[in-house]
């Protein structure tokens, strides 16, 4: 597999990672995908999944909170439809961000 191969396919096992009811923004996805500073190319990457992908690719807007994605109204319906309060583009990022980290805080506590 080729390294950009291997870089998409850490995007998307990190956006399938997305819980319902939280979002991340590009960058956090870069992050966690240890492609720290390519937000902009975790954006291409969206652009490109094919019509009726599975993955919840509207689970990702940008740094301010803003949906930016040329799909903006089926990304807000969507996000909508997972209880998550949508203010004209903007979503809460203090409410609704996801911590990747509570991925890791799930395990039973003895």
């Amino acid at each position: 597999m080729s390294l950009k191969n291997q870089r998409i396919e850490r995007v998307i096992q990190v956006i399938a990672l997305i819980p319902i009811g939280k979002v991340a923004t590009y960058g956090q996805v870069a992050e966690a995908a240890q492609l720290k500073g390519l937000s902009r190319w975790v954006g291409r990457v969206l652009s490109q999944l094919p019509a009726g992908t599975s993955l919840p690719w509207h689970r990702v807007i940008n740094s301010a909170g803003r949906i930016t994605n040329p799909n903006r109204e089926e990304q807000i319906k969507r996000l909508i439809a997972e209880g998550i309060h949508v203010n004209g583009d903007r979503v809460s990022l203090p409410r609704f961000r996801w911590n990747p980290e509570e991925i890791f805080d799930e395990s039973p506590k003895s």
